[in-house]
């Protein structure tokens, strides 16, 4: 994205003239710490200046992206030194601002008008009544929009079934800036096949992050339990993709193993070939975005009694008076803060699964503000608040069934189809146990994967996930329903907590980096367009 500024009303520091104002841009990470983007230029006796530079920042869908933007009127004595050598505590402070740039992506026309502020430690007495406003227009670079075709295939691949060839799918992941891989597409499953070919991919500039960023290429063998074979793996770039074709030459797959105290990379006799690589112009994520397409979050909380006694600290409801939030509040609050910028009213449906409310049945769907009329709850804080009245109000029960809230889910998405909306709807369901009913699940899931739904699935505490992993489609094949009916797409992606508890891996990142990508193919395939 290409972020242009402007500002309006600024305050007027100086005696004889106006302001001569610039503007640094930070980038805020999630410990607080503030790198710097960039730096505009100078205007000079301007208080209500255009600045002309530019500034270039990846979006990224899958975390909050908090920018700050400091203003300073840049005394005249320094006006023939480079900004970027300027020293900031020299110059006049005039205000402050801050969004997400999520925030500015779901406006209509990507510009977002902030009040001007002066920082806390500013003296009331100096502090200006009124700072103006800046205003932050974003655009999306044409590279962005370049969708990469890509048909892949491998040669000579190892055998790794006992009795028959292996069953091979490649998962295509990027490395973000803290190291952190997260998979952005992935081809289907070819049943016994050394010498695979798989159907077009495609995968956008925008999902890839440039052109030249490395991109790591994983060869599998699928095991129906979950627990597939890395068969092999490529660390190449778009570009380096591209050149392959070119050249029709394959590239060996390798493997790390174990050589003492380090790894080593082996290099195997297998190889890779690009078959086809075609790039082409194409609606973005966030072009429907601006176009009016919003996402509904919906939250479902398991209240099943393998949970444990919420009123006992080794409970996964326990809610410690310190305020440190349980396993079930962090994933509440990770996904949340992401999606509430993308859903215009903040009214999110939330439901329980597996408890006795009081004086009736086992509910296998009950609101969670413990209304019998809506589901709604205002805001993230409200799912916060409707979770913990939950916990005194209901009797954990069980048994663990996902069928009834999918369906629900479903049945608003559907409804909201008919009615010509443009919405896309996400579930989040977060659980402690292997789902009992794991076919009706699956009738459900493969029912849904023809409406505007994506399913997102914690599992939190230490049960055995395997199940779940059948359900989530990068896990291999597509899901199967009863009837025989394969789903349309992959709508569901799991994840269990402790796996992201220790490292830089966010549960939202490993959970939301493939949503726009199933966005995308949902309305890409129904040929549904953008209203920009």
């Amino acid at each position: 994205m290409q972020l242009s500024l402007s500002a309006s009303s600024l305050h007027d520091r100086d005696v004889f003239s106006k302001s001569d104002p610039m503007v640094v841009i930070y980038t805020k990470g999630r410990d607080g710490t503030l790198t710097e983007l960039g730096r505009t230029e100078v205007i000079l006796n301007s208080v209500n200046p255009s600045w002309i530079t530019k500034h270039t920042i990846t979006y990224h869908f899958e975390f909050v992206q908090t920018l700050i933007f400091r203003l300073y009127d840049v005394d005249t004595q320094f006006h023939n030194i480079d900004v970027k050598m300027l020293k900031l505590d020299e110059q006049q402070f005039l205000g402050e601002a801050t969004c997400a740039l999520s925030e500015i992506m779901t406006k209509k026309d990507r510009s977002l008008i902030i009040d001007l502020s002066h920082r806390e430690d500013s003296t009331r007495a100096t502090r200006p009544q009124n700072c103006g406003k800046i205003t932050v227009h974003a655009e999306e670079s044409i590279s962005s929009k370049t969708t990469i075709e890509m048909t892949l295939s491998c040669i000579d691949l190892e055998y790794k079934d006992l009795f028959s060839r292996s069953d091979p799918f490649l998962v295509i992941s990027k490395k973000v800036e803290t190291g952190v891989i997260i998979p952005v597409c992935k081809t289907e499953v070819i049943k016994n096949e050394l010498r695979p070919m798989w159907k077009p991919i495609f995968l956008s500039i925008q999902q890839a992050g440039s052109k030249d960023q490395s991109l790591i290429i994983e060869c599998f063998n699928f095991n129906s339990n979950g627990k597939h074979d890395l068969i092999g793996k490529v660390e190449k770039s778009l570009a380096e993709l591209e050149k392959l074709h070119s050249s029709k030459q394959g590239e060996h797959l390798f493997l790390a193993t174990a050589v003492g105290n380090h790894q080593e990379n082996k290099v195997l006799k297998s190889r890779l070939f690009v078959d086809k690589f075609t790039e082409s112009v194409q609606h973005t994520f966030l072009d429907y975005l601006a176009g009016g397409f919003e996402l509904n979050f919906m939250v479902a909380i398991d209240f099943t009694a393998s949970n444990g006694n919420p009123r006992l600290p080794d409970s996964l409801h326990y809610i410690d008076p310190s305020g440190r939030p349980n396993a079930y509040q962090r994933a509440i609050l990770e996904v949340g803060d992401v999606l509430q910028f993308y859903d215009t009213d903040k009214r999110f449906p939330a439901w329980g699964f597996g408890a006795r409310p009081i004086d009736g049945p086992v509910s296998h769907c009950f609101y969670l503000n413990g209304s019998s009329h809506y589901y709604e709850v205002e805001g993230i804080q409200g799912i916060m608040m409707a979770y913990t009245s939950a916990l005194r109000n209901v009797s954990l029960a069980g048994p663990t069934l996902f069928g009834p809230v999918i369906s629900y889910a479903a049945s608003i998405a559907s409804q909201s189809l008919a009615n010509g909306g443009r919405k896309y709807y996400i579930l989040l369901i977060i659980t402690d146990g292997v789902v009992t009913d794991l076919q009706e699940t699956k009738d459900a899931i493969v029912k849904a994967s023809d409406l505007p739904l994506s399913i997102l699935i914690v599992g939190v505490g230490g049960a055995d996930f395997k199940e779940m992993e059948i359900l989530d489609a990068d896990k291999g094949g597509r899901l199967e329903s009863s009837s025989g009916r394969v789903a349309s797409r992959d709508i569901v992606q799991f994840i269990p907590f402790r796996d992201v508890q220790s490292g830089e891996v966010s549960v939202v990142q490993a959970l939301l980096a493939e949503l726009p990508s199933q966005f995308l193919t949902y309305v890409r395939t129904r040929d549904i367009k953008p209203n920009v």
